[in-house]
Formats: C-alpha cells, sequence, structure tokens
C-alpha cells in the first residue's frame, strides 16, 4: 500500500508499540508536578520562611510557647519561681471561649 505512505512517516510509517506513549505520559506528569509545587510555594510559601509562634498547654496546666524565625527553633517553657525586679507594664492578655489566648499591647 504505497499510496498510504506520508513523506513525514518515512518507510517505517506508524509505531506499532503501544509503550511509545509511555514517555509522552510521564513528561505530562512531571509538568503537572512542577505547576503543583509552583502553586504550593505561591500560596504557602511565604508562611512557611516567616516566624511563627503557637503556645501549648500540657496536663498540668504549665504553659509551652513554641517560636520559629527561619530554622531557627525556641521553646520557652513556664516554671514556678517568682520573678523580681522593676518593669514596665506592656498590655494585657486574654483568655477566650474557645481556650486561645489573645495579647493586647499597651499603646
Amino acid at each position: 500500500m504505497r499510496f498510504m505512505r506520508n513523506a513525514e512517516h518515512g518507510e517505517e510509517g506508524f509505531d506499532d508499540d503501544p509503550m511509545s506513549s509511555v514517555g509522552n505520559l510521564f513528561d505530562i506528569a512531571l509538568v503537572f508536578i512542577v505547576a503543583l509545587l509552583f502553586a504550593l510555594m505561591a500560596t504557602f510559601g511565604k508562611e512557611f520562611f516567616e516566624g511563627k509562634t503557637a503556645a501549648k498547654v500540657d496536663s498540668s496546666g504549665k504553659i509551652e510557647i513554641i517560636t520559629r524565625q527561619g530554622r531557627e527553633v525556641k521553646s520557652l517553657k513556664q516554671s514556678d519561681e517568682k520573678a523580681e525586679g522593676r518593669g514596665v507594664r506592656l498590655g494585657t492578655a486574654y483568655r477566650l471561649e474557645d481556650g486561645t489566648t489573645i495579647y493586647v499591647p499597651e499603646e
């Protein structure tokens, strides 16, 4: 069937191997993954590199404050020791009904 041959396909014609399209599917999957990573970094990338602070209360009622600044993580635990000295009032802390604590600085 010479009349069915096309100059684009040459003498070998179409590739009858069903596995030849798997490479194209793999390329499409890689492009999709890279696009997904870019979308995630655009959405959450800023939060990941900024500092965060979280407070946890353990079963004995003591508070642990965990702060993250970049890759550095610090943990501060509440102690039973009393602090003495002079200072300046910085603000007021309120505990809401759902258990979260809000700090309102004084101006």
